[in-house]
């Protein structure tokens, strides 16, 4: 498929800003946006959280329904994760079905919570082999201006963090917090005028190349590695990649932190 004009040339100008150090916002190489984060946000959800990073802006919220165990797993509970990104928070969403992009932006939040074992699925099970807590985490886009992953994931872990299981609803018992044990964090880089970025905004991702998702835990454990696009980094970009995300993770869970009173 041939490049559009306009990325051609945006193309060409990110490498030029790139060469002189530079970036089409005015921040510096490894610069995020600012962030704000607030909790119990959403009336109806169980668990909720918005962030805003720069002009995206994304909502979390967090319901819980009861499931039969499957069979292999009797005595565990579930997780669902689904994003979902309308015509409302850009120009390049189109309205319909889930979009491949979206489904992406849902399975590697997805991955990053599940894979560091932050929620015990054992402990949602009620009677085993009959019924447990299926943990239902509904991502939604309000405005996009690049790097919802992140925005997403951030949000995400702040809304299950503020959780609470409505046992009373169901009839199962007392309400108490959904045990939430990490606060794994993703940071994303974006290959722009043949260099990595983080947090790149809706230009930068326009223009640019392939990117990696990194979720980090506490102990700077991996809980997932995503690449994202075509293209190649070598060991030496993804070991300094792999420096700046065990920083800006630390950051960003003191962040968590601190709006949890934790």
């Amino acid at each position: 498929m041939a490049i559009p004009m306009v990325s051609k040339l945006l193309r060409s100008h990110l490498q030029e800003l790139a060469l002189n150090d530079q970036r089409i916002d005015g921040r510096e190489q490894w610069e995020g946006r600012p962030i704000n984060l607030e909790v119990n946000v959403l009336a109806r959800a169980e668990g909720s959280a918005k962030v805003t990073m720069g002009d995206t802006i994304v909502y979390a919220g967090v319901k819980f329904q009861l499931m039969t165990p499957y069979p292999d797993r009797p005595n565990e509970g579930g997780l669902m994760c689904g994003a979902e990104v309308r015509p409302v928070a850009g120009r390049n969403w189109e309205p319909g079905p889930p979009s491949a992009e979206s489904i992406e932006l849902g399975r590697v939040v997805d991955r990053g919570i599940r894979e560091s074992g932050c929620i015990d699925v054992n402990s949602l099970c009620i009677i085993p082999g009959e019924k447990a807590w299926q943990v239902i985490l509904d991502l939604f886009a309000i405005s996009d201006d690049g790097n919802l992953f992140d925005a997403f994931a951030l949000a995400a872990i702040a809304a299950l963090k503020t959780a609470i299981v409505p046992c009373e609803k169901f009839e199962v018992g007392e309400d108490y917090p959904l045990n939430v044990s990490k606060i794994p964090i993703m940071c994303s880089y974006h290959k722009v005028g043949n260099r990595f970025v983080y947090d790149a905004n809706s230009q930068e991702e326009l223009g640019g190349d392939e990117r990696i998702h990194i979720t980090l835990g506490e102990e700077y454990h991996v809980h997932s590695l995503q690449k994202g696009l075509k293209g190649i980094f070598s060991a030496d970009e993804f070991v300094e990649i792999m420096e700046k995300a065990k920083i800006k993770s630390s950051e960003l869970r003191k962040l968590v932190k601190t709006v949890l009173g934790d």
